[in-house]
């Protein structure tokens, strides 16, 4: 494998295709875009006469990267690793683990995140916030958000303050942790640094907890970060943010609102957002409205939340869909 360690990836791909023949290379570019056909019909065409030991070489390789990422797909890394290090020996396999998921990509905890979020909970609760800090930032937001509701309200504020200061973690300690995991669940890591964390993180969870925990986390951070709550506000959607919205958006919005939801939603609001929300209905629908309100009668705390959350989350999908525009208030945000 000498021979290998002196071509890059650009040139390993080429002679696989050469090797391939016309036609079968051919059917393996249809799947590539147009930048990576130039760039590899150049490899192609620079290439000068291949060694048949290099050729062979370069397909041995793809062949136990194919039967690797097989592997890899029927039980995750620690299976690949298994059944690699029994037909290769610990070595080469290591090297073969290491060359696939590094073109992979693939993230630490990468079994992980095909778990149960329910039994995620009863396999991490116990741990240090800091760990569980690091498990969550790793998984993805819906998962992440579960498990955060999940937790008492102390531990709460503890896990989300430390995934939004989390920068970079380095492959020993995310090696530690997965060696205590790794009995239950099999896990992975990277030979280079892995960023996961910070604020983007910790705002795609809580954008997706219920209104309760929202609610519980930035108010302990009001006291105990009062920066880092700010900073966190600024990039989150709550619902009194409805103020934010151009009428144009509010009537958007409104569209596909139950009007029992909105009701409730209004029912602890203070008179801006609500103003907001009248002024964007039809005279007779806001009548209607506040009529609703009127008679409605007391309601428990959480039913105006969930209420809330519903109306938050339709704010949300239209400006994933590009329908309405939040603005924010940042420094950088501009709207054309």
């Amino acid at each position: 494998m000498a021979q290998l360690d002196n071509l890059s990836g650009k040139q390993k791909a080429a002679i696989l295709l050469v090797s391939l023949g016309p036609d079968l290379s051919a059917e393996v570019m249809k799947h590539f875009d147009e930048d990576e056909i130039e760039e590899l019909t150049l490899e192609i065409a620079n290439l000068n006469k291949v060694p048949a030991e290099t050729k062979d070489e370069v397909l041995d390789e793809f062949h136990q990267m194919c039967v690797a990422y097989d592997y890899l797909n029927q039980g995750g890394i620690g299976y690949a690793r298994e059944v690699l290090t029994k037909a290769l020996g610990e070595r080469q396999a290591e090297n073969v683990i290491d060359r696939l998921t590094s073109s992979l990509q693939v993230r630490p905890f990468d079994q992980l995140r095909k778990a149960d979020p329910t039994q995620l909970l009863n396999f991490i609760q116990g741990e240090h916030p800091q760990t569980i800090a690091l498990i969550m930032a790793y998984l993805n937001p819906n998962q992440a958000s579960t498990i955060l509701s999940a937790l008492s309200p102390q531990q709460q504020t503890e896990v989300a303050k430390r995934i939004a200061t989390m920068d970079r973690t380095s492959p020993e300690v995310i090696k530690e942790v997965e060696r205590v995991l790794e009995q239950k669940l099999s896990s992975m890591m990277t030979n280079e640094y892995s960023t996961a964390g910070g604020l983007e993180s910790i705002v795609d969870i809580i954008n997706t907890v219920d209104r309760g925990t929202e609610k519980t986390i930035l108010e302990d951070l009001d006291e105990d970060d009062p920066e880092l709550a700010e900073d966190i506000r600024k990039r989150l959607f709550v619902f009194e943010d409805i103020t934010l919205l151009t009428d144009q958006a509010v009537q958007l919005v409104l569209r596909d609102i139950d009007m029992e939801d909105l009701a409730l939603a209004l029912k602890t609001v203070d008179d801006e957002v609500s103003d907001k929300i009248f002024n964007n209905l039809s005279n007779r629908a806001a009548d209607m409205l506040k009529e609703d309100m009127e008679f409605m009668g007391p309601v428990r705390v959480r039913d105006v939340e969930e209420a809330q959350q519903s109306i938050v989350n339709e704010i949300r999908r239209l400006e994933e869909m590009g329908e309405i525009v939040i603005d924010r208030g940042g420094e950088d945000e501009v709207i054309v």
